[in-house]
């Protein structure tokens, strides 16, 4: 169990925002976020940002603007960290080594991008960053087209899986209606998740629109706080356990249907955790795509693989199933600004686990949660285990 614990938090609204710039982004989660863990700036000790950028904004060094929006911060040691989109998760876990290690006593983690200010022609090309571009760069459709890939093959495996995509899909924007933070609050039924039409396209066969998580702007925070310091707040989330696993970046070096990493990811933090699935209340997973959804049930436990399809198609991960996935609505209505993402989903289980999840998200039961974050085609895959400290 870590040493350091979540004592505050701050999200921005998804969506295509009309702040010009992540400097604005940020802004808008810095002093809430200190506000809501009752930490004056003054006692952070230091700052991590996560931003993928790569050319998503002209502004870099994205490490030093927390000090140009709060003058108290200005000083503070700082720096940003990229890994795809698995950034934010990356950022909230060197904050938690920087603490664990005695180097400081609070932190303040931030996740922000911002994606709509460039035509959506060249999102694509930025976001391609994260494949092996030697093999994988002439791939159509954008990363899209790495998943559309990755199911095409699973299709051909284990046959047509569109309707548990799409089932999946529906879920996750069912869930997003009551997220007041979420990019799209609309639901659509199966059949509209499932029928190619002009409103929802092919984007990268077999993956339709619906299928895609949201390009975005936002920004979330996170203060964290040693377990000493955090036992005196109003509120304090401790971490069971902390998993960070990679897997081989090109994906002609393994099977890209296993997901190994993830499968590694999970299974170390629920063994440290000495936890199975069955003590989890919900999850919150990575749905960049919904195959990396359905490939997740199978990596994590919930079925054997080729079989995560019955999974969906039995209402486990419904949100009165037996283990609730993406009540927050996931990437997929919630949206996906990349350095943003694994930030947004720790604070989406922190307001969970504390008893302050927008009544329309709010969990049955929330007193054990799984966060699951991972960069590239899970190449990067981080996974933590929380609970309610006080």
């Amino acid at each position: 169990m870590t040493k350091a614990q979540i004592v505050g938090w701050a999200h921005s609204r998804f969506g295509k925002s009309g702040t010009p710039d992540v400097e604005g982004l940020l802004a808008e989660v810095i002093a809430p976020a200190l506000d809501h863990a009752d930490v004056p700036a003054r006692d952070i000790d230091a700052i991590f940002v996560g931003s993928l950028n790569n050319g998503l904004s002209s502004q870099d060094f994205i490490g030093a603007l927390p000090g140009m929006i709060l003058p108290e911060l200005a000083q503070t040691p700082a720096v940003r960290l990229e890994n795809a989109c698995a950034t934010g998760s990356a950022a909230l876990y060197a904050a938690l080594d920087h603490i664990e290690a005695g180097r400081g006593r609070i932190a303040l983690v931030l996740g922000v991008e911002k994606m709509t200010a460039i035509p959506t022609s060249e999102i694509g090309e930025i976001l391609l960053g994260a494949c092996y571009r030697p093999e994988e760069s002439d791939v159509q459709g954008g990363f899209a087209g790495i998943f559309g890939k990755i199911a095409d093959g699973y299709f051909q495996r284990y046959g047509d899986k569109s309707e548990e995509l799409a089932m999946i899909a529906s879920k996750n924007h069912a869930n997003g209606v009551g997220n007041p933070y979420a990019h799209m609050q609309k639901a659509f039924s199966v059949e509209d998740c499932n029928r190619v039409s002009d409103r929802n396209p092919y984007v990268a066969p077999p993956l339709r629109r619906t299928d895609c998580s949201l390009v975005s702007d936002g920004a979330a925070a996170l203060v964290v706080a040693h377990e000493n310091i955090a036992r005196d707040l109003r509120r304090a989330i401790r971490f069971r356990a902390t998993t960070h696993a990679n897997d081989v970046l090109a994906l002609s070096r393994r099977d890209p249907h296993a997901f190994d990493g993830v499968r590694r990811a999970w299974a170390g933090s629920l063994e440290t955790a000495g936890m199975t699935l069955d003590d989890l209340d919900f999850v919150e997973t990575h749905d960049c795509f919904t195959i990396a959804e359905l490939l997740q049930y199978e990596a994590m436990g919930l079925a054997a693989p080729g079989k995560g399809g019955q999974v969906i198609r039995e209402g486990i991960t419904a949100r009165d199933g037996r283990l609730p996935v993406n009540l927050s609505g996931g990437l997929k209505s919630k949206g996906h600004p990349i350095g943003a993402t694994g930030v947004s989903m720790h604070v989406m289980a922190a307001m969970q686990l504390a008893g302050e999840a927008p009544e329309g998200m709010a969990a049955k039961k929330a007193e054990v949660a799984g966060v699951f974050n991972m960069g590239g085609a899970a190449v990067a895959n981080y996974c933590s285990i929380m609970e309610r400290a006080t």
